[in-house]
């Protein structure tokens, strides 16, 4: 005969110990782990979907993008006090970007000049996003923007309204719909004078993962809708994105990129012989393989580089440090008039740079254009 299932079987000893097996209920036993595993699907899907994750935005980049910038629009709203959701003004989601605007926390965003429009009449705006990536490569531009809990059936009557021309499958599932006939210039009773952005043209919904899609290419939107997430950025990116943290926006770029627009290709021959003075004094540089730089909800910036290999980090941290405290040419002044610099150090192949803006100063959009200090080629 079967003896009942019991809780604690006979002591054994080990070692000349007496030891007591606890042994579960086979009941209890199935209900931890139906418990466990709820837990895990919930933590899954909270990291998944949570707004401000710059992290799982860039797992959602078109392998081929060469320039990419995140806001967390979610992190921007606690940052500046407001209160914001789908029934606030396009007055108050101004009054927002103006103070976001401020505390240099828009540039990386394509959606401010378009807010009052966007709010009232595409049912989502800054004032709702939980984050926004926008992505650039020579193929083409995309923007993609979180709404948790996303109505897609009412974000569709709302492009309906506008005119917008609905594919013809899936208009509420990763159809592409057509703007390109919208009179944008009509909509006006939101009050505030909006200009949308070119990057709205075309627009596509994922409910599933809570996304809208948009690009000013159709071709370009449909292909990234078959194919959102197969890929992953080079390398270089993603290692110096990943020493950001959790910032409210940042950029991050490729070698080529920031070789080609935030070096100083385009600055004036006076300013690159200022800067080649420069650099040999301060000593050896390498060309910047990945480029990231994000303002943090402190209020400083943080700048990583991702080099070739580790020596090439440990150099130029020093090299860089000294230029970042030096003349700003090409910009004009010193860097030490906008920031003071604080802790910079190199860990495997990335450099980072903890940056402490002065008396406001925009350093995150100031120097995402042409500075010596990211001088690579």
């Amino acid at each position: 005969m079967l003896r009942n299932p019991q809780l604690l079987d006979r002591p054994r000893t080990w070692a000349g110990r007496s030891t007591r097996v606890v042994r579960a209920h086979p009941l209890l036993t199935i209900a931890v782990g139906v418990l466990v595993a709820a837990l895990v699907i919930f933590l899954a899907r909270t990291w998944v979907t949570r707004g401000g994750d710059l992290d799982e935005a860039l797992r959602l980049a078109p392998s081929e993008a060469t320039r990419v910038s995140f806001t967390d629009w979610a992190g921007i709203r606690e940052s500046v006090g407001t209160d914001l959701d789908a029934s606030s003004s396009p007055a108050e989601v101004h009054e927002m970007i103006d103070e976001a605007y401020t505390k240099d926390l828009t540039s990386t965003s394509v959606l401010p000049d378009a807010s009052g429009l966007l709010q009232q009449h595409f049912g989502w705006s800054p004032a709702t996003l939980d984050w926004e990536l926008y992505t650039q490569s020579t193929e083409g531009a995309l923007m993609l923007a979180h709404l948790e809990d996303m109505d897609a059936d009412h974000l569709v009557d709302k492009l309906t309204s506008m005119g917008f021309t609905a594919p013809e499958d899936d208009p509420a599932d990763g159809g592409v719909w057509d703007g390109t006939l919208v009179p944008f210039a009509n909509f006006t009773d939101s009050g505030i004078d909006s200009t949308i952005s070119p990057q709205l043209t075309y627009i596509a919904f994922l409910p599933k993962r809570d996304l809208i899609v948009a690009s000013d290419g159709r071709r370009y939107l449909g292909d990234q809708v078959e194919n959102l997430g197969d890929g992953d950025l080079n390398e270089p990116m993603t290692e110096a994105a990943g020493r950001l943290g959790d910032p409210l926006s940042a950029f991050v770029y490729d070698g080529d990129f920031t070789c080609s627009e935030i070096g100083l290709s385009g600055a004036s021959a006076a300013d690159q012989d200022q800067a080649d003075g420069l650099v040999d004094a301060a000593g050896d540089i390498n060309p910047i393989a990945g480029f990231a730089m994000a303002a943090e909800p402190s209020g400083n910036v943080r700048v990583a580089m991702a080099f070739e290999n580790d020596d090439q980090a440990r150099t130029n941290a020093d090299t860089r440090a000294k230029l970042a405290v030096g003349p700003a040419p090409g910009q004009g002044g010193t860097f030490d008039e906008r920031f003071d610099l604080g802790k910079v150090a190199a860990e495997d192949a990335v450099v980072t740079m903890q940056l402490q803006p002065k008396d406001g100063t925009a350093v995150l959009s100031d120097l995402a254009n042409g500075p010596l200090l990211f001088a690579t080629c």
